[in-house]
């Protein structure tokens, strides 16, 4: 279980990816020439999916790291595992349908929340002892 906060970052990377891909395929089939980031509802869905994912994820990826080096292995290879479930169902939610993308997204934030919670509890302990 050691290397599952590494396996974690590795789904979110692929995460990350799958995201561009549906972008890249919205705007060849709905035909959004670059630099346009607007047109069919399709695509903006794709489109705000695949920036939230990244800003979401700028978040998630330290919080991961830190509490996973502050003691927190397993606990926060389990809570990345629930954001990314969290990030795919909402993703895939978002993409059919704006309005249904809530429960994932809550999710999501769980996990990101449990992350920010053992971090800053690793941190905190690390930092009075030294």
């Amino acid at each position: 279980m050691q290397n599952l906060p590494a396996l974690v970052a590795l789904l979110a990377a692929i995460l990350q990816f799958g995201t561009m891909f549906a972008v890249g395929h919205a705007r060849g089939k709905y035909r959004i020439e670059a630099p346009a980031i607007s047109g069919h509802p399709a695509f903006e869905r794709a489109y705000r999916v695949q920036m939230n994912t990244l800003e979401s994820t700028v978040m998630f990826l330290p919080t991961l790291w830190v509490a996973a080096h502050y003691g927190y292995v397993l606990a926060a290879g389990i809570a990345g595992l629930v954001w990314v479930v969290g990030r795919v169902w909402y993703a895939l939610s978002y993409l059919r349908d704006a309005k249904k993308r809530g429960p994932g997204y809550m999710v999501g934030m769980l996990g990101w929340g449990a992350l920010v919670v053992m971090a800053a509890m690793g941190l905190g302990r690390a930092m009075l002892a030294g």
